[in-house]
């Protein structure tokens, strides 16, 4: 009776001490679902996915699931789906980032106790994915990425709207008063208007791409839009290639999320200019493999990488301008030069299989070619010194470059709710020529690191025209912004970093051409201050918030927890 015991149900049973009781239990419970006999005797493709009320970029996943399940069957597989956390991006608090540690440890746990041979993970805003891809690479069984695709834009008076740049842009003009309120409510309807992740080179389509840069969705899979039918095509064709995965240990997580899939995943981040959310999924996920992202490391790709994607909020285009332009692989065919082509994906192929394979046409209003890019250096830079000693981020291709080389006067917010209750203030002392600089957001203050490093242009400032100005924190800035900003300052103010210390007055230099943000105090004050400085709030006495704050690491190391992390590799 217990036959092949890797396979199927036989896999992993349940423990009552007796190995065929417990087979006989377990096929007895799953025949009262309906299934036959032969399709108990099947290996068995678990389907891991994150449909929530609460996510509306997820609306569109029972079909896909239907989509994927009919590829399992037709390729001689039993489909099993089931449901993960989900984390739908604005509707968590304080921040998604918080729980997505969580989300990792249920889909890795749920993918080690239940019996599959492969597993399909189906997710796509902002933290699922990356959650998906962590609890993947440490649970280590065969599997495949498939995500939702990006919405579709919406029409406001005869202009294309996508979430959520467009969102920014016309709240600025509200904030500015150039929109009033019932223009803002006409926008609000028309931003998001289908299923499927923000229509921009958001964090959701930055962390697709990379997933497809990486090895762990099939060729093209990135960026098909929500609504196209070649979406649930790609859905069926992915059951097929994950019930291709079973037995395949060349092909699991761990041989696939290897040193160079991490450095040709950071080349086309830069030449997407793609979120700077993705350097703190992207070295989270790297270090369940023992793998570290190295933030100097970045800047020397950055130097040799250019940006080729003209996408909001860099540029003009949508998602879907980008599916049409040839998508991903006309991207990486475009940097073959500088990519491991040896590199192994899911599918069997290697990368350079796949730029071989990337059709001919490439729309090159939207993906340009190396010898004609948007910009000939990478989207995102690391900024070091003594105010970011262990590294901060800046997303140069979204930012003004006449404010790379300057310095400024801090204007200092010490928390949100300091920030919410005067940079509206007529009050407020502060110029264009100013930087202003909120501490308290990073991963380890009370608001974990939320999206908050997009600090809103002060009322009187943005009345005044002002449309950026340099802006410093150690929060995240969502994918969908734009602006001067730099984020991820490391160690944050909440473990006892540099920028606690930072007070209205000081003057900060930002170098992007020197990768310096430095604060013009001298050492001996810094140490007064420093001795100064109020104890700080003791950490959360129970449930999951006790072990985020016991656990949770700095931003450089990807905001992971401690314990679940691996040793380095040598």
């Amino acid at each position: 009776m217990t036959g092949d015991s890797a396979k199927g149900l036989r896999r992993g049973l349940t423990n009552y001490g007796d190995r065929d009781f417990s087979l006989y239990l377990r096929r007895s419970f799953a025949s009262s679902m309906g299934y036959s006999r032969e399709m108990l005797d099947r290996p068995i493709v678990g389907i891991a996915h994150s449909a929530s009320g609460f996510n509306n970029c997820h609306r569109h996943f029972p079909e896909m699931i239907e989509a994927v399940k009919r590829g399992v069957l037709a390729a001689g597989a039993l489909p099993v789906e089931f449901p993960t956390i989900s984390l739908g991006e604005v509707f968590l608090n304080p921040t998604s980032l918080k729980f997505r540690n969580l989300m990792s440890i249920d889909v890795e746990e749920m993918i080690r106790a239940q019996p599959m041979d492969a597993v399909v993970l189906l997710g796509g805003c902002d933290k699922t994915v990356p959650a998906q891809l962590m609890g993947a690479a440490s649970a280590d069984v065969p599997a495949i990425q498939l995500v939702a695709g990006p919405m579709s834009t919406g029409r406001h008076r005869g202009e294309r709207l996508g979430a959520c740049t467009d969102c920014r842009r016309f709240w600025a003009k509200y904030r500015a008063g150039d929109v009033d309120r019932q223009e803002i409510d006409m926008v609000e309807r028309r931003l998001a208007s289908t299923a499927g992740t923000c229509a921009v080179m958001g964090t959701a389509s930055t962390m697709a791409a990379l997933a497809e840069g990486l090895g762990l969705m099939p060729s093209g899979a990135a960026t098909i839009p929500a609504v196209d039918a070649d979406r649930l095509r790609m859905a069926e064709d992915t059951g097929r290639i994950a019930v291709s995965l079973i037995g395949a240990e060349h092909l699991r997580p761990s041989r696939i999320l290897t040193e160079k899939a991490f450095e040709n995943a950071l080349r086309l981040l830069l030449a997407l200019g793609g979120s700077t959310n993705a350097i703190i999924h992207l070295a989270a996920i790297a270090g369940r493999l023992g793998v570290k992202v190295d933030l100097r490391k970045l800047n020397a790709l950055s130097d040799t990488t250019p940006v080729l994607i003209d996408l909001k909020p860099t540029g003009a285009g949508y998602m879907e301008d980008l599916h049409a332009a040839g998508g991903i692989p006309a991207v990486l065919r475009e940097l073959r030069s500088l990519l491991h082509l040896d590199c192994l994906t899911v599918t069997g192929e290697t990368i350079g299989d796949r730029v071989a394979a990337a059709p001919e046409w490439v729309d090159r209003s939207y993906v340009r070619s190396c010898a004609d890019p948007v910009r000939e250096n990478g989207g995102l830079v690391a900024l070091f010194g003594n105010l970011a000693p262990r590294g901060a981020i800046l997303k140069r291709s979204a930012a003004d470059p006449t404010l790379f080389e300057r310095e400024g006067r801090a204007v200092v917010f010490e928390s949100l709710t300091d920030l919410a209750a005067r940079v509206d203030d007529p009050a407020l002392d502060v110029t264009a020529e100013d930087f202003l600089v909120l501490k308290h957001a990073g991963p380890a203050s009370e608001a974990a690191m939320p999206e908050a490093g997009y600090l809103p242009i002060p009322a009187k400032l943005a009345r005044a025209g002002v449309m950026d100005m340099v802006r410093i924190s150690d929060a995240r800035m969502s994918g969908t912004a734009y602006g001067t900003i730099v984020l991820h300052v490391t160690p944050d103010a909440s473990s006892g970093g540099p920028l606690a210390l930072v007070r209205n007055g000081d003057r900060i230099r930002l170098s992007v051409r020197e990768r310096t943000i430095e604060l013009l105090v001298d050492a001996g004050e810094l140490d007064r201050r420093e001795a100064e400085r109020p104890a700080r709030d003791a950490p959360a006495r129970r449930g999951y918030a006790k072990l985020y704050d016991e656990q949770i690491l700095q931003a450089d190391e990807g905001c992971d927890f401690d314990f679940l992390t691996a040793e380095p590799k040598p």
